[in-house]
């Protein structure tokens, strides 16, 4: 029996191999979507962790300066003299052909156990990397970039974090210019039972705990959730084509059903027997889905990696290694989503009585009650959005509220389609043939539903994140031209330098502002704390959200700090609170500023507080305010006159340029699976079309015979996909939006920290319209021509069993 059984199943695939393909196919491009996330979220996550074990300093605590500072080369001596077990580190970053490579100088000797590059180095001849001119080890997609004059050899190995030479400590002191000075120090696991206090050895150390250290996992946490979302969005949006292709395929075997119940097969071995055959579909499809999905994640890594790099500084190698945890996800997911698109099906055919399924009446009721429970699950949902907008916190409860929103608006499309229709009947109907087109309308619209359905998501997002991406953009432009106030920024070499550079600058330009800025820990995480200088240029253009009075007064003599908005919002702190310092200072908050696209807390000071609690800051940067007409002249004299390299000086329209450069690759992944899930709806639409063409000939026989050519039908048939298309995306513009609030209001504040002003782009979505009938135009072009072909024969065929 069960042979039989599924001989009789699969025969029918045999007779229809483009339902078949319509399901593996529709299955593949949601799995792929899915699975090119995954794996260019785990890439990346791969890179952090390896970055973060690479030199232990993970899993390890660390001793750093407490103001921020080197750490002098005689204070690591006097600490493993007095017994503490410390490993030595120097970092900085050297230029390489492929872009800037972060230097890690190490001891191989005392570095933590299992440090790649300690083994690596210890493996060949340690002498090698020990004496002049030293050796570089890198990964090898690292080491292809380090091809600068100048720097020693390279020693290319597997296992080293991406984006990261290592070296040893004199070699990477010597190309940092570092001589006598240290970044931090590492401590060892194992530590002697008694050491001396620190502070009596060490006073201007601290030490840091490791979960206190910059993680970068977390901090980017955001970026990849945004990236999930995106994935998990276009999966859904995929899963209405499987739906509707296995919803089709068991309409069509109603009568196959009811001959298999009546010779005997049991009704659970006939679910059984189809949910098997489901399996091999969703592992094939799978398969198919990871191998897209691998070719699409190769062409988004290179521009992902390039967004890591510009906005948080992780390092992340644009080539893709084949990983389990994303293609068994892959597969994983193909299942589940599988059974989620077969499960009301599956369920229907097990309630149904043996005979119940060859009468079309039954299958219909038993559809029409899955469609109100649709509808409760709509305003249900509803309420668990506006619950978690209301009550909930935290990107978690945003993202619930936002898929909640977009499933409720799904689940609401075919009564408002319904609606819709019925009002256009009444206000548009006139004669025979438009009551017929509008009624024929209202009935073909459940057969199109989950097609609508994935067209309306793909259009809500595709509004929603255009709206979110134009609206930061256009934000991001002016904050850029608040902020790039001086025409020139320069960069000296050393300390000495930058004193004659001030020297013979003062006599030349309006104003001398310094740029000088240290990194350290202020409540517990990495900050960035800058000196600003008490002068119209800040007074005048630095974008404040919200101020105490006479605040730059305030900041200019060390009472008061400004802080940046991410900050703000993460501590819960507004003008006037107190601000916890490194080294004990509590400043009083003046104000706080925008920031945007900066992942972490920034704080900004005199600097002359600067220079007194942080004394090893670098003090080699300069912005220049100068008139625009002279820039030109004074780009020469310093470099003729001064000489001061090319390189050390850039203008105000190159940093803008090259931060709107870092701003569109931050986006370009977000607008690749905008497109891919557009063209996944309107898939969706082609599938649904074909399978209700294949359905409706008892339905257009009667009219072609009333007189209506072939022809006629097939334009008929085109209207009425560009009709359903338009009414969705006229109801996807409220929802967009809607989405487009939720991620500039809600998501982006608690992903990063900032909330942008919400702008519309009525522009924007004229275009989208456009591309959404083009979209169902083109799916509509092969079913309607397939009508207009239609042999006569095929349309007599439907009376010849009529009396």
């Amino acid at each position: 029996m069960t042979a039989t059984g599924l001989s009789a199943l699969l025969s029918h695939w045999r007779r229809h191999p483009f339902q078949a393909l319509t399901l593996i196919l529709g299955l593949a491009l949601a799995t792929a979507l899915w699975s090119g996330v995954q794996a260019i979220n785990a890439e990346a996550r791969a890179s952090y962790g390896a970055a973060a074990e690479a030199v232990g300093g993970g899993a390890l605590p660390v001793l750093t300066a407490a103001d921020g500072g080197t750490v002098p080369q005689e204070t690591y001596i006097r600490l493993r003299r007095a017994g503490w077990l410390a490993s030595p580190i120097a970092e900085g970053w050297i230029g390489g052909e492929g872009g800037r490579v972060r230097l890690i100088g190490i001891d191989p000797l005392t570095a933590p156990p299992g440090t790649a590059a300690a083994d690596l180095a210890l493996d060949g001849d340690p002498a090698d990397i020990l004496r002049p001119p030293g050796r570089l080890l890198a990964a090898p997609a690292t080491a292809q970039r380090l091809t600068a004059p100048g720097l020693p050899p390279v020693i290319a190995g597997e296992g080293l974090a991406p984006g990261m030479a290592f070296t040893d400590i004199g070699t990477a002191q010597r190309l940092l210019e570092m001589e006598g000075t240290l970044s931090r120090l590492v401590l060892l696991p194992e530590q002697p039972l008694r050491q001396p206090p620190l502070a009596e050895i060490a006073s201007g150390l601290e030490r840091r705990a490791p979960e206190a250290q910059a993680d970068l996992a977390r901090l980017t946490d955001s970026f990849h959730l945004n990236l999930t979302a995106f994935g998990l969005l276009s999966f859904a949006v995929g899963l209405f084509i499987v739906h509707g292709a296995i919803g089709l395929a068991f309409e069509q075997r109603r009568a196959m059903f009811r001959t298999l119940r009546a010779l005997g097969m049991p009704g659970r071995h006939l679910v059984g027997l189809l949910a098997a055959e489901l399996l091999v579909f969703a592992l094939v499809s799978g398969a198919l889905g990871i191998a897209l999905g691998y070719l699409i994640a190769a062409a988004l890594l290179p521009d992902v990696a390039a967004t890591l790099r510009g906005l948080y500084g992780a390092t992340v190698e644009g080539v893709l290694t084949l990983r389990p945890v994303w293609w068994a996800g892959g597969l994983a997911i193909a299942v589940l989503g599988t059974g989620v698109a077969a499960i009301s099906s599956l369920v229907k055919l097990a309630r149904l009585s043996a005979l119940a399924p060859a009468r079309p009446r039954a299958w219909a009721r038993a559809s029409a009650a899955m469609r109100w429970a649709q509808g409760g699950a709509a305003l249900a949902l509803l309420g668990v959005a506006l619950a978690a907008g209301l009550i909930g916190s935290g990107l978690i409860s945003g993202f619930v509220m936002l898929g909640a929103l977009l499933l409720a608006a799904a689940l609401a499309l075919p009564p408002a389609l319904a609606g819709a229709l019925s009002l256009g009947q009444r206000l548009f109907a006139r004669g025979a043939v438009g009551e017929w087109f509008w009624a024929d309308t209202r009935q073909q619209l459940p057969g199109l539903t989950l097609a609508l359905m994935a067209l309306l998501l793909a259009l809500a997002a595709n509004i929603g994140v255009g709206t979110m991406v134009s609206s930061f953009r256009l934000t991001f432009t002016g904050w850029l031209d608040q902020r790039l106030a001086a025409e020139l920024y320069l960069t000296a070499e050393d300390a000495a330098q930058a004193e004659a550079l001030v020297a013979f600058l003062a006599p030349r330009t309006d104003a001398i502002l310094p740029i000088w800025e240290v990194e350290a820990t202020v409540l517990g995480l990495p900050a960035e704390i800058y000196g600003v200088a008490d002068h119209a240029t800040y007074r005048e253009n630095w974008p404040l959200l919200s101020a105490l009075p006479q605040v730059w007064d305030k900041v200019a003599a060390g009472e008061a700090a400004l802080i940046n908005e991410q900050l703000a919002r993460r501590e819960g702190l507004a003008p006037g609170d107190p601000l916890a310092m490194p080294g004990g200072w509590t400043p009083v908050i003046g104000g706080v500023y925008s920031d945007y696209g900066n992942p972490l807390a920034q704080v900004l000071i005199a600097p002359g507080e600067l220079t007194a609690r942080f004394p090893g800051v670098e003090r080699t940067e300069f912005g220049v305010r100068i008139a625009p007409d002279q820039v030109a002249a004074l780009r020469t004299a310093l470099t003729e006159e001064f000489g001061l390299p090319p390189g050390n000086m850039v203008d105000q329209a190159t940093i803008k340029a090259f931060s709107l450069q870092v701003f569109e690759r931050t986006f370009a992944v977000t607008g690749a699976l905008n497109v891919l899930t557009l063209a996944v709806a309107g898939f969706a639409i082609l599938t649904g079309l074909l399978t209700l063409a294949a359905m409706r000939l008892p339905q257009l026989a009667p009219v072609w015979a009333a007189g209506l050519t072939r022809g006629q039908m097939a334009r008929l048939e085109l209207g009425r996909a560009l009709l359903l298309a338009a009414l969705t995306f006229v109801l996807a513009i409220p929802v967009g939006l809607v989405l487009a609030w939720v991620l500039l209001a809600v998501i982006n504040v608690d992903a990063f920290g900032w909330r942008l002003p919400m702008h519309l782009f009525p522009g924007q979505w004229a275009v989208l319209g456009v591309l959404s009938l083009l979209a169902a135009g083109l799916a509509s072009l092969w079913p309607a021509r397939k009508l207009a072909t239609l042999p006569p024969a095929e349309l007599v065929k439907v009376f010849a069993h009529e009396r």
